[in-house]
């Protein structure tokens, strides 16, 4: 492991994605820039003109489409740029810049929604009937509709909109302050030699087989954070602050109601979820159990649930390798959706490894008539891979979807964006496990799957349940000091875990470093969609074509359904608790698998 990492100057270029596919040029991007200014002037100029007739809605409708299509676009632009190097000023200038016109576009047409809702249905219905291309904008009309109660006044639409670079304050110091201005301290690594912790290397030093290194990681980790207690604090309270501003604003009984109606999902999915999980947290506790006798301590401690159970099998992997791996595991798919995969690996739409001031964790960014953009952070570990294989996942949902539907109907919610990606972690572990008769390295493989469900059933449903009570706090006019969610997070870790673990005192501070806590009743839905993920992958490996059909319609059909309609296509039903349940029990079959090869 190198001690320092690189400046982005000194990364590789075939290692770094190509955002020329997006602009040639800065200059190009400007240039876009300036059209769109004056699109977004010519979209106001419709204000008070929606109902006038068919063909004034029609050209209205397909302008805003087309000016958020080059929004879009030119936000990625910065966006990539800016992610790769948060410490340089001119790309954090170009995000300011794309992030302020957003807003003023979004004044500009703070009206349409609300206008649209005051024409007679019998009206709009007859300028569908009479203008045919208009069809292209039913699902957008239908979503209008649906938020009929919760939609305002022009001017107070208006006004909402103007407060948008407030509601989104601690978001973006949040992201400042974690990817550009925290320093974390060095740490004493395997071989003695000092080394700087970092986001992208703290989940390898957990992995670490040496318990000081682990040890010594974890408590920089959160001493650090600990430091700024009271700044995040404040920081994380505003943002819960925002989310039930903006939902009161919108006449909802709660901030989670708020979350969840933006994607057509019922919040009985999200309680449903923590009941069927609290209902399954013995499964939890018994590996709890089973990693502490394999590891073979008297105290299993947080900073020991990462480190790899079966050591023999603990290989490096390569990034080459892990594509080839990842390929290969894709081939129940069929050849189209590999052949879109092989474009992606071969022409430059990954960034692959840390560099100084590139953002932690990796994803995927979609973007309409080009091709999407994955952020990896890779440093050869068996979770760098299935981190691949995820954000590939989600690349080519993206692919599809964009290639197959009109722009008004591509983009997906997240509910139904973490099966693509979790469906190819399952295809690819599968893969693995049939590559070999090794019983250590079956062992070893089948622990990461176990850590799959831990992270994403368990943990993120954990999470889920921690942005639960502190905006019912919120709401409730109670103030979340550094201690009161400190506190809270804790006990929910004891929950969770249970009494095989000392649930050490510096985990208290674990949800100062969750950027996924800023996103608004987000993380739900990885457990959610892992637990679908497994359902269709079971399906696909099972039912063969027929079920690859399905699966490859539901990645072409972005948001023309609502989110729980598509996973039907898919052959899953996310209103019941069954997915989960089922997810949970292929969780304890793996333990008992475990159990069996570790006697």
């Amino acid at each position: 492991m190198a001690k320092e990492l690189p400046k982005r100057s000194e990364v590789r270029m075939e290692d770094t994605w190509d955002l020329t596919a997006m602009y040639p040029s800065v200059e190009a991007w400007e240039e876009d820039l300036e059209a769109i200014q004056k699109k977004a002037e010519q979209a106001a100029a419709y204000q008070g003109r929606l109902s006038e007739n068919a063909d004034v809605f029609y050209e209205a409708m397909a302008l805003f489409d087309d000016t958020e299509r080059m929004l879009a676009k030119a936000y990625n632009y910065a966006s990539r740029a800016s992610d790769v190097d948060t410490t340089n000023a001119e790309n954090q200038a170009l995000v300011m810049k794309i992030s302020n016109l957003y807003v003023k576009y979004s004044e500009k047409t703070a009206f349409v929604s609300s206008e649209i809702l005051q024409i007679p249905e019998e009206k709009l219905t007859g300028f569908f009937e009479e203008k045919q291309e208009l069809s292209v904008f039913r699902n957008t009309i239908k979503e209008i509709l649906r938020g009929k109660e919760h939609t305002l006044s022009p001017e107070m639409e208006q006004l909402l909109a103007s407060a948008g670079d407030v509601t989104d304050a601690a978001d973006n110091i949040f992201s400042m302050f974690n990817n550009a201005d925290l320093t974390f301290p060095e740490i004493t690594g395997e071989d003695g030699e000092k080394v700087r912790l970092t986001h992208g290397r703290y989940i390898a030093f957990l992995e670490s087989s040496d318990r000081n290194v682990r040890r010594e990681a974890f408590q920089a980790m959160y001493s650090t954070y600990k430091s700024f207690r009271n700044t995040l604090a404040a920081t994380y309270q505003s943002k819960l602050k925002a989310h039930l501003f903006r939902a009161k604003a919108r006449k909802y009984s709660s901030c989670l109601e708020a979350a969840v109606n933006r994607t057509n999902v019922p919040a009985s999915v999200y309680h449903n979820l923590i009941e069927a999980v609290h209902q399954n947290l013995d499964k939890m506790h018994r590996y709890v159990e089973l990693r502490k006798k394999l590891l073979g301590v008297e105290e299993l401690h947080m900073y020991d649930l990462y480190v790899p159970l079966v050591k023999e099998a603990d290989v490096k992997i390569s990034f080459e390798e892990a594509k080839k791996n990842v390929y290969e595991a894709l081939e129940p798919l069929g050849e189209r959706y590999r052949s879109i995969l092989k474009e992606g690996f071969e022409n430059r739409w990954i960034d692959v490894y840390e560099n100084e001031g590139k953002r932690s964790g990796a994803y995927s960014a979609g973007v309409f008539g080009v091709h999407p953009y994955v952020l990896l952070n890779h440093n050869n570990t068996l979770d760098s891979e299935f981190t691949l294989a995820h954000e590939m996942g989600h690349a080519l949902h993206s692919y599809l979807s964009n290639t197959t539907q009109p722009h008004p109907d591509a983009s997906y919610v997240i509910f139904v964006a973490e099966v693509a990606s979790t469906c190819n972690e399952v295809l690819l572990m599968q893969h693995l496990l049939k590559k070999t008769t090794d019983k250590v390295e079956r062992a070893y493989l089948i622990n990461h799957f176990l850590e799959s469900f831990r992270g994403t059933v368990y943990r993120q449903t954990m999470f889920a349940e921690y942005e639960l009570l502190t905006h019912e706090l919120c709401e409730k006019g109670e103030a979340l000091t550094p201690d009161r969610l400190s506190s809270l997070y804790y006990d929910l870790n004891k929950k969770y875990f249970g009494e095989g673990i000392v649930v050490d005192e510096d985990i208290a501070m674990e949800w100062a470093r969750i950027p996924q806590f800023y996103y608004n009743f987000y993380v739900y839905q990885y457990a959610t969609g892992f637990s679908a993920a497994v359902a269709i992958a079971n399906k696909i490996l099972t039912e063969g074509e027929p079920a690859v059909e399905n699966y490859l319609k539901f990645l072409s059909s972005g948001c023309s359904k609502a989110p729980i309609d598509l996973l039907r296509i898919a052959g899953v039903d996310m209103t019941t608790p069954e997915p989960v349940n089922a997810g949970l029990k292929m969780f304890s079959e793996l333990l008992d698998e475990m159990e069996e090869l570790m006697k």
